[in-house]
């Protein structure tokens, strides 16, 4: 911008006695000032991690693409660049590496692949370099299946999960209350460090709110008391549910069945979510669940941080 500046510039639009008195290059010199001021001014809305107290909003993308090859061809590309996020989260994307070469200018990606082909699977897009990435939760039991992802940032850790899926007949209930207790210890260890900002399909409808059909769904997966009951322990664990702290009567889901028509119904879910530690509340500038995305049976949702 300065390096636009010249004398000549303002020269034109002075008075004459002015310019004869010699103040040309004064008033000049006032206008690169002012120039500088507004340029250094403009840097507090520059995401840079070398500026870590900058004003600036940021916009974070979660959702469960149900298998990004699949999703790809129904516009993901068009998606990811529309919401135009600072950090891209995916979940369940049912890949190996090396099936699909997908790259977006100005980010860089990290991938966690379940070792079962075609299952599970987690990915990270974001333009902001990472101070260290981890895989995983560090637990044996659980590190198969490509869930979690971890990037940590100067000012907070970004954990995109896919939590496992308790099944038909409850069959992976037991498994599943293992996993959220040790995936609670996981992150109220990073929560000592620095806020963390948890987000993904978590597979459980909170509260009756969150679901079309609570009474002919208790205890199915997803809406059963104990994983409620789990979630319900996180909260209390110094996390909040962005969304339900925004907008606690607003009915809106994430996830529609493929059968019986239920997205055109309206027939949802709401199993996706942004959770940050409870220091981050003030931080909160909005959430949003992006019922219009199609491409999948989840849609996007979307926390704005200021």
């Amino acid at each position: 911008m300065l390096g636009k500046l010249r004398c000549g510039s303002c020269t034109g639009r002075l008075p004459k006695a002015v310019q004869e008195k010699g103040l040309t290059a004064m008033i000049c010199l006032s206008e690169a000032f002012y120039c500088l001021f507004l340029w250094c001014s403009a840097q507090l809305f520059v995401p840079s991690q070398a500026n870590p107290h900058y004003y600036y909003k940021m916009k974070l993308i979660s959702w469960n693409v149900n298998g990004l090859r699949a999703c790809q061809g129904k516009g993901f590309s068009e998606v990811f660049k529309t919401l135009d996020a600072d950090c891209f989260c995916l979940q369940e994307t049912k890949m190996q590496e090396g099936q699909l070469d997908l790259e977006f200018e100005g980010y860089r990606s990290y991938w966690n692949y379940a070792e079962k082909k075609g299952y599970s699977g987690t990915a990270i897009y974001t333009r902001l370099e990472p101070l260290s990435v981890s895989y995983g939760i560090s637990c044996e039991e659980h590190d198969h299946e490509g869930r979690v992802i971890t990037v940590e940032m100067e000012q907070f850790y970004l954990v995109c999960c896919y939590t496992p899926n308790s099944q038909d007949g409850l069959k992976r209930l037991d498994y599943r209350m293992q996993w959220e207790d040790d995936f609670r210890t996981y992150l109220m260890a990073l929560d000592q460090k620095k806020p963390v900002i948890l987000c993904g399909d978590l597979n459980v409808a909170h509260e009756e709110i969150d679901l079309k059909n609570p009474k002919t769904n208790r205890q199915n997966a997803g809406f059963t008391d104990q994983e409620r009951e789990k979630f319900t322990l996180l909260l209390n664990s110094g996390f909040i549910d962005t969304f339900r702290t925004l907008y606690p009567e607003q009915v809106t889901y994430s996830w529609w069945s493929y059968r019986f028509q239920a997205r055109q119904k309206n027939a949802g879910w709401r199993i996706d979510y942004f959770v940050t530690s409870e220091r981050l509340r003030e931080q909160i500038a909005d959430a949003k669940i992006h019922t219009e995305i199609m491409g999948s049976d989840h849609c996007p949702v979307e926390l704005t941080l200021r």
